[in-house]
């Protein structure tokens, strides 16, 4: 296929931008199940798989989908999904089991108000915990949160270089307001993009391991249909891929499942800092209230409240220790985020001080503006004195 991505300036929907990236990935494989309000991720792939040769499928529901994009990949193609609410939750158990067979693979979850079916045509960030913690067992798990439409580009690239190289599903917990947003987004020539590609078999197939890892922790990984040996189940096993549901090899394999990610968490975890260097007040916050979180950085400014941001780009895994290298600084961090608290008790578990964390909160399927943040943190200030 001689298709090209759209290389150059467009002002695309955040949904659209995901969907590009992933084709820029070079994902040709993608099944999933419509739901609001990420259903603009499938249509669009849907249109401009065929010029990439690539395969569409809707399925039946989330379960059989996840499931689709597993046996995808392990056949070779970069392949995704897109979801939200209680797709996700559908998901779950095969996100488990593609941690468990480290399969390559990314799931977009554009949240929305919840529990249930909830608001689905209305922003929500409550989603943040099942990511992490969604699935069965110890486990570990990467997931960006974009916070513009040319991150959701740039990040879903991301987002499957990062499943190629630990041999992991990844997420992109988007929202919303994101994905339903419109604005600039630029599209690099491709030769300029990044791509990663998983370690393939070094050796004969006699003498191939499909989990054998290397110094990394990352085995190498062979392809269904080109002469290795691979067997594969969601029980725990050895390093041929046979059953052994000893003690040791449960221990042996869960832990280094865990510190393929962790012993590299420096390499994956991404965040972008503004104004912190002299902040007295630490704004953290992700995705589309990080943008109101940031006019409130600018507005405390204004009225001489030294305040910076600390947006996370990478929730999963959670940069605890920067958070209480920050912490250190100031004499209070405000999280503003659409839920109840979820990443303000992320922040807590952080903290090594009895430090105030200020959590700025709302249910209701709307943003939170600006001046919320700013009202909140002043009337904080006001009881404080």
């Amino acid at each position: 296929m001689s298709a090209k991505i759209l290389t150059g300036v467009h002002y695309m929907l955040g949904d659209h931008a995901c969907a590009e990236g992933a084709i820029a990935a070079g994902c040709r494989f993608f099944a999933g199940y419509p739901i609001t309000p990420s259903t603009e991720i499938a249509e669009w792939i849907s249109l401009r798989f065929p010029k990439f040769g690539g395969v569409f499928i809707q399925m039946e529901d989330e379960l059989a989908s996840m499931a689709a994009i597993i046996g995808a990949s392990c056949g070779g193609l970069k392949s995704m999904t897109a979801t939200s609410g209680p797709g996700m939750s559908l998901m779950l158990e095969n996100i488990g089991l593609a941690v468990m067979l480290e399969v390559p693979c990314v799931i977009v979850n554009v949240q929305r108000g919840a529990p249930s079916t909830g608001l689905p045509t209305l922003v929500g960030q409550g989603d943040i915990m099942q990511a992490k913690w969604g699935s069965h067992g110890d486990y570990e798990i990467v997931a960006y949160a974009p916070a513009s439409c040319q991150e959701m580009f740039d990040l879903t690239i991301q987002a499957f270089n990062t499943a190629e190289i630990y041999r992991i599903p990844v997420i992109i917990l988007t929202d919303e307001a994101v994905g339903h947003l419109r604005e600039k987004v630029v599209i690099p020539d491709e030769s300029e993009i990044e791509i990663v590609n998983r370690k393939k078999p070094n050796v004969s197939p006699e003498g191939y391991l499909p989990y054998l890892p290397d110094e990394d922790l990352v085995p190498r990984m062979a392809l269904a249909g080109e002469g290795y040996f691979v067997h594969m189940t969601g029980l725990t096993h050895d390093e041929r891929g046979y059953p052994n549901i000893t003690a040791e090899a449960h221990e042996r394999l869960v832990r280094r499942l865990l510190d393929k990610i962790q012993k590299n968490k420096d390499k994956i975890i991404k965040y972008e800092e503004v104004q912190t260097d002299d902040a007295e007040i630490l704004l953290i916050s992700y995705g589309i209230t990080a943008r109101s979180s940031l006019k409130a950085v600018q507005l405390l400014r204004k009225e001489g409240i030294k305040a910076g941001l600390f947006r996370l780009i990478t929730i999963w895994p959670f940069p605890y220790e920067k958070i209480e290298e920050l912490s250190r600084k100031v004499s209070l961090i405000v999280v503003p985020e659409i839920n109840s608290g979820q990443v303000r008790g992320e922040v807590l578990k952080a903290l090594k001080s009895d430090l105030s964390v200020l959590g700025v909160n709302k249910l209701g399927g709307d943003l939170i503006t600006p001046q919320e943040i700013v009202e909140k943190i002043k009337e904080f200030l006001k009881i404080r004195v």
